[in-house]
């Protein structure tokens, strides 16, 4: 009953969406909310791409970014209603439905990226996959949106005591709010969108995104310092509605995800390239960037520790024990 009555009020907001000048056997929509200039949204692009010639046209796929579809979770109700047949969200929205996704993006728990990825894509990524089957949903793949890093218009951050008493906007996640105020900030949830304005009038000091994002959202040009923190690998997940998947043909769940893969790869490609360059004009912009020595970023790893520590309960004992255990494991390997 719920979900039919996401369905009837996401029907209405779809009614105005563009339709496709011929129609194919197969219609994929793709919510998103990121900008076309967004490394994802040009991946997704790739995907699209990749799915249409290779099903010789069978399958349409159409991509709605900035949020067209929905805001924040709204996209993953669409999917859910079956009013869209694919969002692509941070893993931590989907806790709403299931608390066991906060823990891939627990704070400070990767050493690099490398040892991220290796878990995503270990048993412990799989069994995260596996609680999307109850949601109704199928995962496709781990879609990177950067590491976050923090932005202020005060100081320099070079230790948790640089935070004390900021207003920090951070996502509207739990693992995250607990995480800044334990670094003795005020973390300060607020929808993306508002944040450009918040920090243009001053009603936030400063907030924490990846590098992509805090250029392509142009959050520099009303920031003055940039902190490398690379606190939380900041993660996309592609979903699917788990019951328009089951009704395609075998060949063609398997071209979905070929696809994605390789859509994924290109993601990558991307993100290194843009992050170079975005970076350089940031500098180049007048504003201050500090990357933290490894003794620094360690006491911003000791500070927040009994945070994580704290979520295992959430999480579920099992899976968090298996996440960590595999971040051990693959950091020294």
């Amino acid at each position: 009953m719920k979900n039919k009555a996401i369905k009837m009020s996401l029907l209405a907001s779809l009614v105005t969406l563009p339709i496709t000048a011929f129609s194919a056997d197969i219609e994929i929509k793709i919510a998103h909310g990121s900008s076309t200039q967004f490394h994802m949204h040009k991946a997704l692009e790739k995907f699209a791409s990749i799915v249409e010639e290779r099903s010789n046209n069978r399958i349409d796929v159409t991509i709605f970014p900035s949020g067209q579809i929905a805001g924040d979770t709204g996209m993953i109700e669409a999917v859910l209603a079956g009013t869209v047949e694919m969002a692509v969200e941070p893993p931590s929205f989907f806790a709403k439905w299931d608390p066991a996704f906060e823990v891939a993006e627990l704070p400070f728990i990767y050493p690099n990226k490398d040892v991220a990825f290796k878990v995503l894509n270990s048993e412990a990524g799989d069994e995260l996959m596996h609680h999307l089957n109850d949601l109704d949903l199928v995962g496709l793949g781990w879609m990177e949106m950067g590491q976050r890093v923090l932005t202020n218009n005060g100081h320099p951050v070079k230790s948790p005591s640089d935070l004390s008493g900021m207003k920090l906007r951070t996502m509207k996640v739990p693992t995250h709010i607990a995480a800044f105020k334990a670094l003795g900030a005020n973390p300060t949830p607020m929808n993306f969108g508002e944040v450009y304005a918040g920090l243009q009038m001053n009603v936030i000091d400063a907030q924490e995104n990846p590098i992509s994002q805090i250029y392509t959202q142009k959050f520099y040009e009303v920031q003055d310092y940039i902190t490398l923190t690379n606190h939380v690998l900041a993660l996309y997940l592609p979903v699917i509605n788990k019951s328009f998947y089951d009704d395609l043909d075998e060949s063609d769940q398997h071209l979905l995800k070929e696809a994605m893969a390789e859509a994924i790869e290109y993601d990558f490609g991307l993100i290194e390239a843009e992050n170079d360059r975005y970076l350089k004009e940031i500098k180049e912009s007048g504003v201050q960037v500090t990357e933290l020595t490894s003794e620094q970023r360690q006491k911003f790893i000791d500070a927040v520790a009994p945070v994580r520590e704290s979520f295992r309960k959430r999480v579920g004992a099992d899976l968090y024990d298996l996440w960590m255990g595999k971040v051990k494991e693959l950091s020294v390997n």
